[in-house]
């Protein structure tokens, strides 16, 4: 068998695996957030520039698609420049925070648990993307749209903590 169609087939396994991966974290999340979604975050005091409820999920979905694309990248860059048990426990570390967020925020219904989680969140994403910025700037830059979200996610769940404590 010809070793370049073996690779381009490993690719496209690595490429669709990694897209599913940070899909199923915004599957698992929406555990979590369906059942509060409709009754407790409604009843919240928000401020003013919250996002309208349709926007969240194709932002998710289309932000788990770009880290996805990241993760690929890192994984095919990061073998060739000898990076991955540096950027894989970073990315891995970054994607279960992503989860436990909604669990602490939407499961356990409590914004202040919510805001330590995002905080952490936050860094490791930012950690993250300075670690695949040494593999593949490309995949550093698929990570901005979702450091630049988690940013008014932080803000918005801070005021929430804020304006219903």
């Amino acid at each position: 068998m010809d070793g370049r169609l073996l690779g381009r087939r490993g690719a496209v396994v690595k490429l669709i695996s990694s897209i599913l991966l940070c899909q199923m974290v915004g599957i698992i999340g929406s555990i979590f957030t369906s059942s509060s979604v409709s009754t407790w975050y409604p009843r919240l005091v928000k401020p003013a520039f919250t996002p309208p409820g349709w926007l969240f999920a194709p932002v998710w979905t289309t932000l788990y698609l770009l880290m996805g694309l990241s993760l690929f990248l890192m994984l095919v860059k990061g073998r060739e420049k000898g990076r991955l048990r540096i950027s894989l426990p970073l990315f891995a570390a970054q994607l279960v925070l992503n989860g436990a967020w909604s669990y602490l925020f939407f499961g356990l219904r409590n914004p202040l648990y919510g805001l330590i989680g995002i905080i952490l969140l936050w860094i490791m994403i930012l950690l993250t993307i300075v670690e695949a910025s040494k593999v593949s700037r490309a995949a550093a830059a698929l990570l901005l749209p979702y450091l630049a979200w988690v940013t008014i996610a932080a803000t918005l769940n801070f005021y929430i903590w804020r304006l219903n404590a």
